[in-house]
Parts: structure tokens; sequence; C-alpha cells
């Protein structure tokens, strides 16, 4: 048998299906990265205890990190432009890998805080690309599901990684999860180099007399995602706490972060059915569902149960949040896709990190009752933008 010397033709877009080995690819991918992103979220009693530093300080692990992201996206993107796609994915895994390794033997705070440092600046590059990557593996009408089915590994995150985290963590040691995430890491690199096709990168979109109505509503988009990011994580960084100060007993911290982020992959099939139909539709019931559940969380505070139903319906709607935004930005045509892919990273790690600091200062000046309803009014103003702007959200896929 004889071996063509030929080389392979470039990859061609096309349907969800045909593009399917390369989106569970990226799916994967997304799930480690989101879930090394977070996994201080359950983790922050038992890191605060052994690193002798309080809870609000912990926290700011997710902020270090995120800050890192929301500084370095567009950087950092612009900095690889030049160099192949699936290579620059590859490479932030690897990253991704180290600095897990690193947060799991590191005897200091600031050696943590160092290491997931080095964490966000992988992940300044690894979202700015995938989101661009994943438009680029289908036709444009089907840019909603594609990103919606790779953002599935975002709500897989919440649902596995963040709660069998925490159960790992309560269980044998807090350091020997982040060694464990370090190995999910690595295998998602290798999975990754052999299932995803390489893609070219795009270029800027045309410079025609409708550029500054692009950029306008790419803005309104990227501001309604910060809004939305910093509305939920100002609460979520803190739900351990939150559910802990509800009387959760801590051996139940785990399931528990496990069925409520169960519920997210129902806001996030909402989003894979609808948002090649009805993108604006789809975008102002999430958000509207997400603020609902956040201010009922905090009427219902400190009750046990109203707490646990109240964060259900929340996780529902955010599982949603990350592909209606995704893909109303990819869609404005504001700019190429891996520099969109860069500002909705970006902005969305404003909202992360700023949301993780805003959280601290509530929760130590008025108390963990007032960080729900800190993040309802702050995702209430997301809805507001998105409502106020119909060029930024259409109706219709255009």
């Amino acid at each position: 048998m004889s071996v063509s010397s030929q080389p392979s033709a470039p990859w061609q877009p096309g349907g969800v299906r045909d593009a399917g080995g390369g989106l569970f690819a990226l799916a994967l991918a997304t799930f480690v990265a989101i879930t090394t992103e977070l996994v201080p979220v359950g983790l922050l009693p038992l890191i605060s205890d052994d690193l002798t530093v309080s809870e609000s300080v912990a926290g700011l692990l997710v902020t270090a990190y995120a800050f890192m992201v929301a500084a370095l996206a567009l950087p950092l993107t612009s900095a690889t432009r030049r160099l192949p796609r699936k290579a620059v994915l590859l490479g932030a895994l690897a990253i991704y890998t180290l600095s897990n390794v690193i947060v799991a033997v590191a005897p200091t705070f600031t050696l943590v805080a160092t290491a997931r440092a080095l964490g966000g600046a992988s992940h300044a590059v690894f979202f700015s690309v995938s989101i661009g990557y994943a438009s680029r593996l289908v036709r444009p009408h089907l840019a909603g599901r594609a990103l919606a089915l790779v953002t599935l590994g975002a709500s897989a995150g919440f649902v596995l990684g963040v709660p069998l985290s925490t159960s790992l963590g309560t269980a044998v040691g807090w350091r020997t999860a982040f060694l464990v995430l370090a190995g999910a890491c690595a295998l998602a690199g290798v999975l990754t180099a052999l299932l995803l096709p390489a893609v070219p990168g795009g270029g800027a979109p045309p410079d025609d007399a409708a550029r500054s109505a692009r950029r306008t509503a790419l803005a309104g988009v990227t501001t309604a995602n910060a809004l939305a990011y910093l509305g939920h994580y100002t609460v979520y960084t803190y739900v351990s706490v939150l559910l802990l100060a509800a009387g959760l007993a801590t051996a139940a911290l785990g399931p528990a972060l496990l069925l409520i982020g169960a519920l997210g992959l129902i806001g996030a099939w909402y989003a894979a059915a609808r948002l090649d139909v009805r993108p604006r539709q789809t975008t102002i019931v999430t958000l509207a569902v997400v603020a609902g559940g956040v201010l009922a969380l905090g009427l219902a505070f400190p009750g046990t149960m109203g707490t646990l139903a109240a964060a259900a319906v929340w996780s529902i709607g955010f599982g949603a949040v990350a592909a209606v935004f995704q893909t109303a930005a990819i869609r404005t045509r504001g700019a190429s896709p891996d520099v969109v892919g860069a500002l909705v990273n970006a902005t969305a790690n404003i909202g992360i990190g700023g949301g993780a600091a805003l959280g601290a200062l509530v929760l130590d000046a008025a108390g963990a009752g007032a960080v729900p309803y800190t993040g309802a009014a702050l995702v209430v103003a997301a809805l507001v933008v998105v409502v106020v702007g119909r060029r930024a959200f259409p109706a219709t896929p255009e």
C-alpha cells in the first residue's frame, strides 16, 4: 500500500454532523478549561483553611485568573494571529496542565496565585481562538448550534468538573483535586490533537459603509456579556459559602453543586435548539431566567430548600448564556472571528473577575444575604441592554 504524498485538502465548512469530531474536541477542551477556571469555587473553604487566608481572599484566586484573561485576551490573540490555530489551542491546553500541577504542589498562597495567573494567560488565548474556531467548522447559518454544542463543555464544567472536584477535594484534599484536573487537561490535549481538524484563520469583515454599525452592535453584545457575567459571578463565586450558610452539610456540597449544575444542560439544550431560529427571544428568555433565579435566591436565603430551588432555576438559565452571547457577537461581523472571540472572552472575564471581587466586598460588608441582590441587579442591567439593542440582538439570524 502506498501513501499519497499529496497534502490533505483544507477543511471545508459543512453541517454540524460533518464537524462532529471537531466540535466534540472543542467541547472537551472547553470542559477542562472551565473546570480549571472555576475549581476554586467549590474548594474555597478548604483552600482558605490550608493556606491560612480568609475566604474572601481565597476568592481572589478566581479574580486574578479572570483579570489576566481580560487584560491579555486581545494582546495575545493578536500576537499569535500568524500561528496555526490548532497549535495555539494545543499550547493553551499544555499550559493549563502546568498551571494545575503548580497549584497542587505550591506551599504558599502567593505561589498558588502566581500559578493561577499563568492559567489565566492560557485562558486568554484558548477561548479567544476557540470561539472563532467553532464558527469556522460549520456553514454560517449553523454557527449558533455549533457554538451551543461546544459550550456544552462549559456546562459540563459546571455539571461535572466543579462538583466532582469539590467532592474529590473534600474527600482526599484540594491539592489532589488539582492534580487530577491536570491529568484531565493533558488527556484533552491528546484528544484535541487527534480529533480537531485544522482550519485557516479568519480575516477581517469587509470595510464597507456598514462597518460602523457592525462595530456598534458588537460593542452592545460585549457590554451585555460583561454585565451578565458580572452579575452571575458576584454570586456564583461564593455559592459554596451561601449553601453552607443556608444549612447545607459540608458532605452534601459536592452532590448539591452536581445536581444544580446538571440543570444547566437544559439551558444549553434550549440555546442549541433556538439560536439559529429566534436568537433575540432566546437571549431575553435566558437573561430573564437567570435574573429571576438569582433574585429568588436572595428572597429564599437562608432557607435551605428555597435556596437550593432558586439556585436550580438560576443554573438552568445560565446554561445558555455563553452560547447566546458568543453567537450574537460572531453574527455582528464587527471584527474577525478571532478578535470577536477575544472581545467576548475579555468582557466575560472582566465580569468573572469583577464579580468575584464585588462579591467579596459585599460578603464582608453586608453578609451573605446581600450578595444575590447585587448579582440580580447586574443581570437585569444586561437584560436592559439586550432589549434596547435590536441591531445587536436581531429577532432572526441575518
